[in-house]
């Protein structure tokens, strides 16, 4: 049998029963007496509501309930005196309306069609209130954040005084998340105090967590179920407050209930990429060196709850300046909240800041690629501190080879293939490598095989894949003999999959486990308890009479990795074709190069790097949530109108790895790629249109209105 070892094309080993449909996904379980769950959404942005009349609906057949904030038991957690208060929208706990479709009634029926025929017969009453829901218009009434402080080092807004300049205005619309699975969730009760969910979530140990807060459990009680996730991008980061009701309303009908969302509410009711216009003035001397870079945002955010992100740090540390001065508001809207979206903050600050500094080279008539270079940070700017490792000018070398960069034009608008025009460019990024606590059970057999569990989720990486590699890789043993298991809230602890690091955190809890197990097994054997040599585990275990030999391992970070800066680097190249009468942009090709240390799993890092790169396209050129105003309604609340890539918009996307380990942040030596395959892939794409036209596209996304 082939042993498989760290860096690898393992094919999925779920993949299988992905693609004969044997995957359950959380709107997939069916149980005794289920009950469905649809939400009724208001139809004001603001105000309260008066009365709610479901007495079409109740005699509607098949309907069970409709519960309301004038019928619903309270939800523990959402009052005053809980010990531990649950923050944003507490569905049913009073009658005000925040934003146009928030849910204001929740019809439970005997079939999915009863109920959402029957939630079309509520009827609500309001007193409506003003709203705000145009950011432009209210762009004047941003907060500054308690918890992001603006940023200064060197002397404020020193560009200014740089002989080169640049200082732009940049757009960013809000963008859905939109996951092929729908938002599920399954609820019942197998006790007053005890409850079981079938969920879609990004880490079943945070939603375990946020259900037994919100219903004062002991989290021991709560068992969330989240093996299979259809896609998530950030959108079940959290515990949503459908997720909540759906519990509440299992609570009150003692059946179980599953509550589906539908498409139009995904826009509404899981977070989106936020509505951002940031300002930023960069200055350089006249041979390139950077004097001083000015980032400030303003992005929306709800007026129930605030929501933040990173979208200026990015310029604080990417380039070498020893002036840099950073200011990030919010502006309070009559909108659902939003959420981190793949990339989050630091994809939405890449567009504006690594395109000023295209705009800085044409300037400067200096090379983009020379300029970055120019401007190149040895170490941490912002912290100080030595880079764990960066190979970033490897990066820029390897994607201007691939894509080749060696046939760009200078000036813009002079290189003609045909009818069309021809353009390159280069969008850079950064995300910081994390890694946090994790344990793994692992569990060896006298066959020769190994159950690994841990209650990380995978929502489309290929985490179990990855796992499987590290485990073969460290036990000398094939792959098909390795099964590992995860999203169920049972399971050894695991942090949420987010922010890049699940390969890093849960990567190292069970790198850990498995030498844990061989010293075991070494000392068993009566070897030396690190000993390289084979060991024959059937026959270790029958030795010493063992029907199995099980570990549980933690694994954390080590005190050494608080002396250094620790990011991933991405460096993303696009060659475009732009049809000057028609403004078709026609992206031709895409390189991504990526240094994120030791790649694990080729083949899924790979399609790590083609996903963000096509979300990356999405953003730069079809994707964008229109609001209408008068009513704070979305217009393209559905997929049909809003516009995401298809095969035909994307073109061949090269994946190239830079692939040295990195010696800090964990015993494998491997940094994210979930991240920053995004970051920076929207600049490049709009700078390589102006390359190619001379027009500078500063608001996404790039139609062709604006280009003729």
């Amino acid at each position: 049998m082939k042993k498989e070892t760290i860096g690898d094309s393992l094919s999925r080993v779920d993949g299988r029963l992905k693609v004969t449909g044997g995957a359950k996904y959380s709107g997939e379980y069916d149980l005794p007496g289920l009950t469905y769950g649809v939400l009724v959404p208001a139809t004001i942005a603001s105000g309260t509501v008066t009365a709610i009349d479901s007495k079409a609906a109740l005699r509607a057949p098949g309907v069970l309930a409709v519960i309301t904030p004038f019928n619903a038991t309270k939800v523990p957690g959402y009052q005053p005196e809980a010990s531990t208060r649950i923050k944003g929208l507490k569905l049913f706990n009073d009658n005000q309306v925040y934003f146009n479709g928030q849910p204001i009634a929740l019809v439970v029926a005997d079939t999915f069609e009863r109920a959402t025929n029957a939630a079309s017969l509520v009827k609500a009453t309001y007193q409506a209130q003003p709203f705000e829901t145009n950011f432009n218009k209210n762009i004047d009434k941003g907060v500054s954040p308690q918890n992001n402080k603006d940023y200064l080092r060197g002397e404020a807004y020193a560009y200014k005084n740089a002989p080169i300049k640049v200082e732009q205005e940049y757009t960013l619309p809000s963008e859905m998340h939109n996951p092929m699975e729908l938002h599920v969730t399954t609820a019942f009760w197998t006790g007053d105090d005890k409850i079981t969910l079938y969920t879609k979530s990004q880490g079943v140990i945070s939603s375990q967590r946020a259900i037994a807060n919100a219903f004062q459990l002991d989290p021991k009680n709560v068992q969330i179920n989240s093996r299979f996730v259809g896609g998530a991008f950030g959108s079940s980061l959290r515990t949503w407050p459908h997720e909540v009701a759906a519990v509440q309303a299992a609570k009150m009908l003692n059946r179980p209930v599953k509550l589906t969302l539908t498409r139009e509410q995904m826009f509404t009711l899981v977070g989106y990429r936020p509505h951002t216009v940031q300002k930023v003035g960069i200055g350089a001397t006249a041979d390139g060196k950077i004097v001083g870079i000015s980032h400030e945002s303003h992005s929306q955010t709800a007026v129930y709850e605030e929501f933040t992100e990173r979208s200026v740090n990015v310029s604080r540390f990417l380039y070498s300046s020893p002036n840099v001065n950073t200011q990030y508001k919010v502006v309070p809207l009559n909108v659902g909240v939003p959420a981190p979206m793949r990339g989050p903050g630091e994809a939405t600050g890449s567009f504006a800041l690594e395109s000023a500094l295209d705009e800085l080279s044409y300037s400067l008539n200096m090379d983009p690629i020379e300029l970055r270079l120019k401007n190149y940070a040895e170490t941490d700017p912002e912290k100080n501190l030595p880079w764990s490792s960066k190979y970033l000018k490897e990066c820029y070398q390897k994607g201007a080879d691939s894509i080749g960069w060696s046939n760009r034009k200078a000036k813009p608008g002079t290189n003609n293939d045909g009818e069309w025009l021809v353009g390159y460019g280069i969008g850079c990024g950064a995300f910081g490598a994390y890694r946090s606590r994790s344990l793994a059970k692992i569990k060896l057999m006298p066959n020769g095989t190994v159950n690994i569990q841990s209650a990380t989720s995978d929502i489309g990486p290929g985490t179990a894949t990855s796992m499987v590699l590290i485990a073969a890789d460290i036990l000398k043993i094939p792959a098909e003999k390795i099964v590992f298991e995860l999203g169920d809230s049972s399971f050894p602890v695991a942090p949420t999959q987010g922010g890049s690091a699940t390969v890093s955190s849960v990567g190292s809890a069970v790198h850990d486990a498995c030498v844990a197990l061989k010293q075991k097994l070494n000392t068993l054997a009566g070897k030396p308890e690190n000993s390289t040599d084979d060991i024959d585990y059937a026959k270790v275990l029958s030795q010493n009479n063992l029907p199995f030999l099980e570990i549980t391992q933690e694994s954390i970070a080590n005190e050494e990795a608080k002396k250094y800066s620790m990011y991933s680097f991405s460096a993303h190249f696009a060659k475009v074709y732009v049809h000057p009468l028609t403004g078709v942009v026609k992206i031709k090709n895409v390189v991504a190069v990526v240094d994120a240390g030791k790649i694990v799993s080729y083949k899924t890092a790979r399609s790590q790097m083609i996903g963000g790169a096509v979300g990356g396209i999405g953003m730069a050129m079809t994707e964008e949530a229109v609001f209408d105003d008068r009513f704070g309604r979305y217009v393209n609340g559905n997929f049909a109108d809003y516009h995401v890539p298809v095969n035909a918009d994307i073109p061949q996307i090269e994946a190239i790895f830079i692939n040295k380990p990195d010696p800090i942040i964990n015993p494998i030596g491997t940094k994210g790629i979930g991240e920053i395959s995004l970051i920076g892939v929207a600049a490049a794409v709009a700078n390589a249109v102006y390359n190619a036209t001379g027009k500078r596209i500063r608001e996404l996304p790039i139609t062709p209105d604006k280009l003729i």
